[in-house]
């Protein structure tokens, strides 16, 4: 082809060929040469900004259609015993689709939560908007079952918390006096069914299903998340000693404090600063980030870095954590405790006045911290009320960091990162479990403080593997798509608000939106369309800048405990820089970019079973309060009705679209509203609220609400006008219930 292609020939071939659709392969499907490749770049520009092609790396997609291959995830059976799956990593601007699983008899048995590698094909005419064919099970099903006990005559059946998970039959001698109705964990007996079922025995009795022990073990099974170490893993780590086998540099003179969170599990980094004595950098500060090197007791390959690559991360809930490493490591050896010498990677960086880093050093050595703090006392102290703990290191320790955290303000307003400061739900139990109350996490100076080091030395770490040419994972966060970014500009407007077109997006232009509407109403309104606007970030080899963080380099350094990610930048810099044979081996790099997307699934993961954890949390604190009324905003639209978030609590709820008197509501896929068709009445995000709780369902976390009023006003009860249509419709039931009533007259007459 001779000429240009135009851009509706252009999409339809990258929706034909989604694997190879790059700028090379499009030139070369049209035959297109030479200068007339920069016409086409043009073309694929205008088409990216236009929101209908997303550039991935170098290729392009349409982001509103899901791969030929992709990864899902199983949601519930419906009543015919269809199954259903969604995609894991959704990036489009419309509502995910649906995929209908195709299965064949060569299939594994799939359940809830299930994530599959799967062929996709559009269809048309359905429901559903794909159907997938299995390519492989992509997690195990969990060795055991978590489910309710059902009491039978000769022993009993758990029901699995799965809605599609199968029933296991269970011996009198093996339900270890299990009560009906009691929530229980089990293990696969091999080999045995019993009554057709295969057979199963109880090891754990949780208790009650809607109690507040179950609802984190209910977690850990729905998204699979390993939750037992094999014993070679336990065994290795208690065999573990620490043991110098090469040159350290001694930082224990350095007076490093660790300041967490008072309930912290594990504690893997320390932090000291002091005024920089250079008489060319007056009002700058010498910085320190020392990180518990876990890179010296985690050996690649070792069944303990094995197990911690599969985990990817910790997982944390109310009740409990499911660490990435065994409690011998998390807990004692590499967790930098007040007074005992531990091994480190730490670097040391200045910065001017402005708060700019002007150099930075790596070591590896051993710290020995003078204190462990948390965040709440160390903000007393700086506000006037200084406890015992502190006293000693106010002024030599606590006040400089507080210093050098002014500089680093200074440097932050300039770099302007995007300033989405949404409260974070934290639920505090009882002894017995039992939720005392939700509560919404305060967020103080010594928090940011911290936040600031890790940022800094984050980036110094990336900076420092840069340099040396070095493997590493990048933690990547691309910009919002243009279409994602078209419907923040829309409601933005729609609200009275302006975000400039035709420039290149910064967060600086997003942080002015922000401020704007922040005194207004529609704070939330525009501070949840930001949010929903963002991608979410990932690992990846190839660097695209953090856009959150508006920084061009940046990684994970700072949790080597709780994160894989910042163990495999351990390994990098100790290869880098030339601090040990137990560094990224060149095995490992090739396999970087796999790692890193099992990470950032292992990521997500987490995050979607801490945040299910805190809905049935929430649901359970609520299950009492059935029929009490509540203030709260709208927080999500969809067709079948709306979210509901409360004031008091967070808890979000749905008010279901038949609840919502006689109107007609359509929804707008456009600005994300429901109206009425009659009334004319439109439903929108950051509406207020008031709602009556009507049910809850602990074990799922559901909660349904019935809405009184939206910003003060009820809503219209309109009576539907009556048309030629419905009353053909109407007229034509009566005749069917004539004609079904003489039917069964004549029956039973004869």
């Amino acid at each position: 082809m001779s000429k240009l292609p135009t851009k509706k020939q252009i999409l339809d071939w990258i929706s034909e060929n989604p694997k190879k659709s790059n700028k090379r392969e499009i030139s070369k499907a049209f035959g297109i040469k030479g200068a007339v490749r920069i016409e086409l770049k043009r073309i694929l520009k205008e088409l990216a900004q236009e929101g209908k092609i997303e550039k991935k790396k170098k290729t392009f997609e349409d982001p509103n259609q899901l791969s030929p291959v992709s990864i899902l995830q199983m949601m519930a059976s419906t009543s015919d015993g269809d199954l259903f799956a969604r995609p894991v990593d959704w990036q489009g601007s419309q509502p995910e689709p649906i995929v209908l699983m195709v299965h064949s008899s060569s299939d594994p048995a799939l359940g809830y939560g299930d994530r599959v590698l799967a062929k996709t094909s559009l269809v048309y005419g359905e429901q559903h908007q794909y159907e997938g064919r299995i390519i492989r099970l992509l997690n195990k099903p969990s060795k055991n079952i978590l489910g309710v006990y059902k009491e039978l005559s000769e022993g009993g059946r758990i029901h699995p918390i799965e809605k599609s998970g199968r029933e296991w039959r269970v011996e009198i001698s093996d339900n270890l006096g299990a009560k009906d109705g009691e929530l229980v964990e089990a293990e696969q007996l091999k080999n045995q069914r019993i009554s057709g079922l295969y057979a199963a025995k109880i090891i754990n009795i949780v208790g009650d299903p809607s109690g507040p022990r179950a609802v984190s073990l209910i977690a850990i099974h729905q998204h699979g998340i390993p939750n037992q170490f094999p014993k070679e893993v336990l065994q290795e780590s208690e065999n573990i000693n620490f043991l110098e086998d090469l040159p350290r540099d001694d930082l224990t003179k350095i007076p490093f404090v660790t300041i967490d969170p008072s309930d912290a599990r594990d504690h893997d980094d320390a932090v000291y600063a002091h005024a920089d004595e250079d008489p060319s950098n007056q009002g700058g500060h010498v910085l320190w980030v020392a990180i518990a090197d876990v890179a010296h007791f985690v050996k690649p390959g070792s069944a303990l870095d094995k197990e911690a690559q599969k985990r990817g991360n910790s997982t944390y809930f109310a009740d409990r954590v499911v660490p990435m490493l065994p409690d011998r490591l998390s807990g004692d050896l590499c967790s930098i405790h007040e007074g005992v010498e531990r091994p480190c990677l730490a670097v040391c960086m200045t910065i001017d006045k402005s708060g700019n880093k002007l150099k930075q050093t790596f070591y590896r050595g051993n710290i020995k911290s003078v204190a462990s703090l948390n965040y709440e006392e160390v903000q007393k102290a700086i506000d006037g009320k200084v406890n015992e703990s502190v006293r000693p290191y106010l002024d030599k320790v606590i006040r400089p960091l507080y210093n050098s955290y002014t500089c680093l303000k200074k440097s932050k307003e300039t770099r302007q990162p995007l300033d989405l400061d949404l409260p974070e739900r934290k639920v505090e139990l009882f002894k017995n479990g039992k939720v005392k109350k939700i509560v919404f996490k305060e967020r103080f100076d010594s928090h940011k403080l911290i936040e600031e080091f890790m940022i800094l030395a984050n980036v110094a770490a990336a900076e420092e593997l840069f340099k040396a040419k070095s493997e590493l994972l990048y933690r990547v966060h691309e910009e919002p798509t243009p279409e994602k970014l078209k419907a923040l500009r829309e409601v933005a407007q729609s609200a009275g608000f302006n975000l400039a077109k035709g420039q290149v997006l910064r967060t600086s232009h997003l942080n002015d939106l922000l401020a704007k509407s922040k005194q207004g109403e529609l704070s939330e309104l525009i501070s949840m369309t930001t949010l929903r606007s963002m991608s979410q970030a990932y690992y990846s080899r190839e660097n695209f800048g953090h856009f959150g963080l508006a920084l061009k380099k940046y990684t994970h350094f700072t949790s080597p405990i709780r994160r894989y990610s910042d163990l495999i930048i351990h390994r990098a810099l100790i290869s880098a820089l030339g601090f040990g044979s137990d560094g990224l081996h060149e095995m490992d790099a090739e396999k970087l970019e796999e790692v890193a997307q099992h990470i950032s699934n292992t990521e997500r993961r987490s995050m979607v079973a801490e945040r299910d954890t805190i809905d049935r949390y929430l649901a359970a604190y609520l299950s009492e309060k059935v029929g009490n009324e509540f203030e709260g905003k709208v927080s999500g639209v969809a067709k079948f009705g709306f979210f509901v978030r409360l004031n008091d609590s967070g808890a979000e709820g749905i008010v279901p679209i038949r609840t919502l008197g006689t109107d007609y509501y359509h929804y707008d896929l456009r600005t994300n509203t429901l109206k009425g068709s009659q009334s004319g009445h439109i439903i929108s995000l950051g509406q207020k609220a008031i709602v009556r709780l009507k049910d809850v369902d602990p074990l799922a976390g559901g909660i349904a609400f019935e809405v009184l009023t939206i910003d003060d006003k009820k809503i219209p009860n309109i009576q539907r006008k009556r048309t030629s249509k419905t009353i053909r419709r109407k007229v034509n039931r009566n005749k069917m219930g004539s004609v079904k009533r003489k039917k069964k007259e004549k029956r039973s007459s004869g």
